[in-house]
């Protein structure tokens, strides 16, 4: 699984706050039958019980349909549901000691907003790399805008997959065409639409006729 970039197109991060269904696990799934390839769940005000149950639901349904259930931040929690991956920003627990935790078989990817940040991160092991923002965002309040050119820079300079994150949805992701990317992680243009099915849909069908 590592090794097929074509997991990495179309990056679900889950928002409970600006989901239009009722329960997260309908939201994933409308946006799995749209196209999405890769799910992140991310849970900022779960307590770890909440978390590594909602967690370990959403595990199993996604493994029913063959599509990857990434964790943010939490590495105790995708070990103990046996997730796909991890994904760590800059201020968490360190990529390698993320990795000695998790062993060589799960994804780890890796938040890096610089080159030199980019560069590291693919040293140190990392799978694949999420850039942003691109298109600015309102769903992390610490994030700061990036510009293309920086994407496009790290994207043409490492050998990893890059996943461009922040603000992206039908209407802007055509504009990342060329930019060398492997997929974009999308968060409200996709869960916080009325039809998610079809919000998903529509980016897959734009990233590959364009972008990938």
């Amino acid at each position: 699984m590592k090794t097929n970039s074509e997991i990495y197109q179309l990056y679900l991060v889950t928002d409970r706050e600006l989901m239009s269904t009722k329960t997260l696990e309908e939201a994933v799934e409308k946006a799995i039958d749209g196209g999405c390839t890769m799910v992140q769940l991310r849970e900022k005000n779960l307590s770890s019980r909440d978390f590594y149950n909602t967690a370990k639901a959403l595990k199993e349904f996604l493994q029913t349909r063959g599509v990857p259930l990434i964790i943010n931040d939490r590495v105790d929690i995708a070990l103990a549901v046996d997730a796909d991956g991890v994904h760590i920003g800059q201020s968490d627990l360190p990529l390698h000691e993320a990795r000695k935790i998790l062993g060589n078989e799960r994804i780890i990817g890796v938040t890096a907003p610089t080159l030199p940040l980019a560069i590291e991160a693919e040293k140190n092991g990392a799978d694949y790399l999420g850039v942003g923002a691109v298109f600015g965002t309102t769903t992390k309040k610490d994030a700061k805008k990036n510009t293309i050119e920086i994407l496009s820079e790290i994207a043409h300079t490492v050998k990893i997959p890059v996943v461009a994150i922040g603000g992206i949805n039908a209407d802007n992701v055509g504009i990342l065409t060329g930019s060398g990317i492997s997929g974009v992680a999308v968060v409200s243009g996709i869960i916080s639409q009325k039809n998610i099915t079809e919000a998903s849909h529509k980016i897959f069908n734009i990233l590959k006729a364009k972008v990938l």
